[in-house]
């Protein structure tokens, strides 16, 4: 998937009405699942998960506030941001003073619309920009939301790409926003693309596209027995901006998956934020109850870019190369996963002779070749069953590749073997 095909998926889904239940979230379901299968899992209203209820499903079909002439100032088929999400409905006449305790707006960003939900406390509301409300007189005015709330189903999607292991890679996206790309349509669409590449892999790849919060929170509470597969795992969001690549470290701060991250993007501008209980889905695999190593890749973190949760985080603000950057990034780091292995040396006492062996390039001088010939005397130098390559990366500070390379080179000579213990 190409960084226009990334984007091209940002653009249709852009349109769509998502909430943490409802219509517009299946929806959004259905449309990944065109490019990947997904297991679609509905959970019942009322039912208890962890500590959370699942809520009633929310629907929303129109929503607007009418001037005396008629006209919509406010009009929810221009922008689904205009109602807060979970509204219950209303229909009334008001005036503009009666009406503004119910209004939401950036009076610092006069031009954008925000972003507002009240999923758990019964209210309505409307988002509309300063500029708008500024030229509103004192009304009456029309003011309907037509939205249902009853009894329903919360629905998640999971996609997975088996392995020769058990052992699971999550990669988990929130798909509950409405129309905001950068978070989190182009997460999505990275983790659709990863996901599309992945072939033939050592661990088994699950994806998951939950509402944020209570969609975690749900697959957990229905997946406890299969947690403790979770070796390794991502929350992706944020994905499309034009921002570094920043990752959040997990919970323990020193799992797998924080060196392999720590070690992708050494080279390269990116930040490193420590972990922190505030965030993405991140905080629920990491409470500690479960302590999954599961960090957080994004690029400008949540509330780092002033268009966050905003009308102005639109396709055009999400880049197609930014995607392609970060799907790469996340593609290195799977890489690195996959190729981690610890190995014993078979013959330990002494250098073996690997000129012999035929490990030595026939041309010397060249830097390519002196890597691969340092690279193999580190594998064999620290190769006792206690240090992954990834450690042996690290030390030598030399490429994952290229130690990956010489382990398989030298096991191919017989010197050294995958450590089993």
């Amino acid at each position: 998937m190409t960084g226009e095909e990334m984007h091209d998926l940002v653009r249709r889904l852009y349109p769509l009405c998502r909430s943490i239940t409802g219509d517009g979230l299946r929806r959004t379901l259905e449309i990944i699942g065109e490019s990947i299968p997904l297991e679609i899992t509905q959970v019942p209203t009322g039912t208890k998960v962890l500590d959370w209820t699942i809520p009633r499903e929310w629907n929303i079909r129109d929503a607007y506030i009418k001037d005396a002439a008629g006209h919509r100032v406010v009009d929810f088929q221009d922008s689904n941001l205009h109602v807060v999400g979970y509204s219950v409905p209303v229909e009334a006449t008001m005036s503009l003073e009666e009406l503004r305790g119910h209004l939401h707006t950036l009076p610092e960003q006069p031009d954008l619309i925000p972003y507002r939900t009240s999923y758990y406390a019964e209210t309505w509301g409307f988002c509309l920009s300063q500029d708008t409300l500024d030229g509103m007189a004192g009304g009456p005015y029309e003011v309907k939301i037509d939205s249902t709330l009853a009894d329903g189903h919360l629905t998640y999607g999971e996609h997975v790409v088996r392995g020769s292991s058990s052992e699971e890679v999550l990669i988990s996206c929130h798909v509950c926003h409405p129309s905001l790309a950068n978070d989190n349509l182009a997460g999505v669409a990275v983790a659709v693309a990863l996901a599309q590449r992945l072939s033939d892999p050592w661990y088994t790849y699950r994806f998951i596209f939950a509402p944020g919060t209570i969609g975690a929170i749900t697959w957990l509470a229905l997946n406890r027995e299969r947690t403790d597969r979770i070796r390794h795992g991502v929350t992706l969001a944020c994905a499309g901006d034009s921002g570094t690549i920043t990752y959040k470290r997990s919970r323990r701060g020193d799992a797998e998956i924080d060196q392999v991250f720590a070690h992708v993007l050494k080279d390269r501008p990116h930040t490193v934020l420590d972990f922190s209980p505030y965030g993405y889905d991140e905080r629920q695999y990491c409470s500690p109850g479960f302590n999954l190593a599961v960090g957080s890749l994004t690029r400008t973190p949540y509330s780092g870019y002033p268009e966050y949760h905003t009308s102005a985080d639109n396709p055009d603000f999400v880049l197609p190369e930014a995607m392609e950057d970060t799907l790469e990034t996340l593609w290195t780091a799977v890489r690195v996963l996959e190729g981690n292995r610890r190995y014993q040396n078979l013959s330990p006492y002494g250098e073996p002779q690997l000129g012999a062996r035929g490990l030595y390039g026939s041309l010397g001088g060249r830097s390519d070749t002196k890597q691969a010939q340092m690279a193999m005397l580190w594998v064999l130098s620290l190769s006792d069953g206690l240090n992954s390559l990834l450690d042996i990366a690290e030390r030598s500070n030399l490429p994952f590749q290229a130690i990956a390379d010489a382990a398989h080179a030298l096991q191919n000579a017989g010197l050294v073997k995958e450590w089993m213990g």
